[in-house]
């Protein structure tokens, strides 16, 4: 495999991921359902987000899915959306199943009124939003940009990076008029570092660590933190679906990271909750490097 490629790899796995080859898919299933039933049976009376409500896009599964559980575990009320409405559904009724509290909205970051309508739902239904982590995302086919169509570059765009601006275009009235909040967006690591043929997914991701800086930059004076996560290979459905399409597996491409493993979901969303936590209360404008050591190469 060329150091272009599993270099590639790494970046389609900072996107949430997705699809390893057969032995490793069932072996990660099988992790992947142990940690599911774990989650159902640990939600903590009095949790550190408490009365917290928290707002997640794309929690269909992957590193959304384990991001709404964890919130929900520590007590928080999880609002949350996703395209796949069946298994939106599922996710909810597992988390109010282990005596967490969610709602599932179908809603397309892509729409500007599906998103308008998801954010109001959760003001409407709950009264206010304390935290929202703009996670929606999809990866890009490899190809070079002169092969590339103009279609899957506005789609990828459009998803990953103009859907974290609409996001955070109607949170954050809400969160002004509260005096406070909190913004979590995923990057990756391909916001850091460019990577061969997948131009729309890597310009999507550097376009969000902007957009981040520039709103923490905007309303740090309104008692609003902003700040961004880039994961780096994640064990999530886009993971498995990239290593399948470039023929490796998933003790190949944990080579090149110096933790030598891929990191799982349930590690994000704990990153991610540090940065909602009151722990994290003098960090505003920062990305959290959750790459497993790769940006320090």
């Amino acid at each position: 495999m060329s150091n272009i490629s599993r270099r590639q790899l790494l970046t389609t796995g900072a996107m949430g991921a997705t699809g390893f080859a057969t032995a490793v898919t069932t072996q990660m299933a099988s992790a992947n359902a142990q940690n599911s039933s774990e989650a159902q049976t640990r939600v903590t009376p009095n949790g550190r987000f408490t009365g917290k409500v928290v707002l997640i896009t794309g929690a269909t599964s992957g590193i959304g899915e384990a991001t709404a559980r964890a919130f929900a575990d520590e007590g928080a009320t999880v609002h949350f959306c996703g395209r796949r409405e069946s298994l939106g559904k599922q996710v909810a009724q597992s988390i109010r199943s282990a005596g967490g509290k969610a709602t599932y909205q179908r809603a397309d970051v892509c729409i500007e009124e599906d998103v308008k309508a998801f954010v109001n739902a959760c003001m409407e239904q709950y009264g206010h939003i304390d935290i929202a982590f703009n996670n929606a995302g999809i990866e890009s086919t490899p190809n070079t940009i002169t092969d590339r169509s103009l279609e899957e570059w506005i789609n990828v765009m459009t998803t990953n990076a103009t859907g974290v601006f609409l996001s955070m275009k109607y949170e954050i009235p809400h969160m002004v008029r509260q005096g406070r909040g909190v913004i979590v967006n995923n990057a990756s690591v391909s916001g850091h570092v460019g990577f061969a043929t997948i131009a729309p997914y890597s310009a999507s991701k550097h376009a969000v660590l902007s957009l981040t800086k520039v709103a923490a930059l905007e309303y740090s004076d309104k008692n609003i933190r902003i700040n961004a996560i880039s994961p780096g290979a994640v064990d999530t459905p886009m993971l498995r679906r990239a290593l399948a399409a470039w023929n490796t597996n998933f003790e190949t491409v944990s080579q090149d990271y110096p933790i030598k493993r891929i990191v799982m979901p349930e590690e994000i969303a704990r990153s991610v909750m540090f940065l909602c936590s009151d722990e994290a209360s003098c960090i505003t404008g920062m990305d959290l490097d959750a790459t497993g050591g790769y940006l320090t190469k």
